[in-house]
Order: structure tokens, then C-alpha cells, then sequence
């Protein structure tokens, strides 16, 4: 049973003209996460181009504002590349503009950011996951964050953890027992954050 991300899982980028996002955003392209946006302010009309899982080109439009891109693309899953000093603000847009998920990949957002970010979304019907983590993978549908897809398999035991490398030696391990993974889940290690292991 998968949870939070699916093949029908539609994704925005935050971030995906700069270095990390570009790299991470193909390769989740790769893997066959359906990308449909990116959004980096001033950018807007850019198409963002990366190869699918055939090898196939996939071109993603590029948009000024993640409202734009969710009401152009039904994109309902954001995830962040933003630098630390900006990225509170990336989550709040991106709740405001009604993604149901938020995968904040960011590290070091000052805290009080953080504060006011979960103090925002309280109640809301967005949930956030990080900031500071790995992000989220359903094998063999889709990858939102920057895990290696390549250590998954799809299978019914679901892994849930606070570091990103450890998540990749769990998941490496049980894969090489032939032990696969519904979905595997990096909270990140941050002081204030989103969900966590008792919401998972």
C-alpha cells in the first residue's frame, strides 16, 4: 500500500533551474515521476528538458509562480530546491496555491521560519515533508526528492526514517533480500519539521 506518492502523482518543482533542482528534477524524470512544472521567478515561458524512462524527452513548462503552474498543470505535489533564506516563503506558496503535499528538500531554513511555516499550516490540508530530507519514493510509480530510485523495489514493507543515508542502507538491504518497499519516507532531521514517524 503506497502512501503520499503515486503514478498519478503530479509534481512541480521549486527551484528547477538552478544547480540541485536541474540535477534532481532529472532524475526523477528519469525514474518516471510525472513532472509537469517547474517555477523559478523570472523564468516564467523557459521549458525545462530532461529524458523520461524510455529515453524519450519530456518538456516541462517553467512557470513565475507555483499558482500559475498548479492551475496550467494540476500539479498537486511541490517539491522545494529553494535557497534556506527563501524556502519557508517556497512552502507557503505552495500550500497557498492548494498542492496537498510539500516535499522540502532545503537544509539549514532557520528555525523560526520553520515556526512560522508550521504555525501556517496547522489545520490546513497541505502536509509538509522536511525540511532537510531525502524526500519520498514509491517504488517503480514515482520519486519526489533525491534518493538513488535504483536501490527501491516495489514490494509491502514501508520504511520510515529521520536520516537519508540510513534510508538508503535499509532499503539497500532489503532489496538485496528481496525484501521490497510500498513506499520509503526521509522526514529529515530538523528540529521543527513536518510530518513524523507517529503521522507516518
Amino acid at each position: 500500500m503506497a502512501i503520499l506518492i503515486d503514478r498519478d502523482t503530479r509534481v512541480v518543482i521549486q527551484g528547477i533551474t538552478g544547480a540541485a533542482g536541474a540535477f534532481h528534477a532529472t532524475q526523477c524524470i528519469a525514474y518516471g515521476t510525472r513532472v509537469v512544472a517547474g517555477c523559478t521567478p523570472g523564468r516564467g515561458g523557459e521549458t525545462f528538458t530532461a529524458a523520461g524512462p524510455t529515453g524519450d524527452a519530456v518538456a516541462v513548462p517553467v512557470f513565475d509562480t507555483v499558482a500559475e503552474a498548479v492551475a496550467a498543470t494540476g500539479a498537486d505535489t511541490a517539491c522545494v530546491f529553494v535557497p534556506a533564506l527563501a524556502a519557508a516563503d517556497a512552502i507557503l506558496e505552495a500550500a497557498d496555491a492548494g498542492c496537498r503535499l510539500v516535499v522540502a528538500i532545503t537544509e539549514g531554513i532557520p528555525v523560526a521560519d520553520m515556526l512560522r511555516v508550521r504555525r501556517a499550516l496547522e489545520g490546513g490540508p497541505t502536509r509538509l515533508l522536511g525540511p532537510n530530507c531525502p524526500g519520498v519514493i514509491t517504488p517503480g510509480q514515482s520519486k519526489v526528492g533525491i534518493m538513488p530510485g535504483h536501490v527501491h523495489r516495489p514490494g509491502r514493507v514501508g520504511v520510515v526514517s529521520r536520516s537519508g543515508t540510513l534510508t538508503y542502507e535499509v532499503v539497500g538491504q532489503l532489496t538485496a533480500l528481496g525484501i521490497g518497499q510500498s513506499t520509503a519516507v526521509g522526514i529529515g532531521g530538523d528540529p521543527v519539521g513536518g510530518l513524523d514517524f507517529v503521522d507516518l
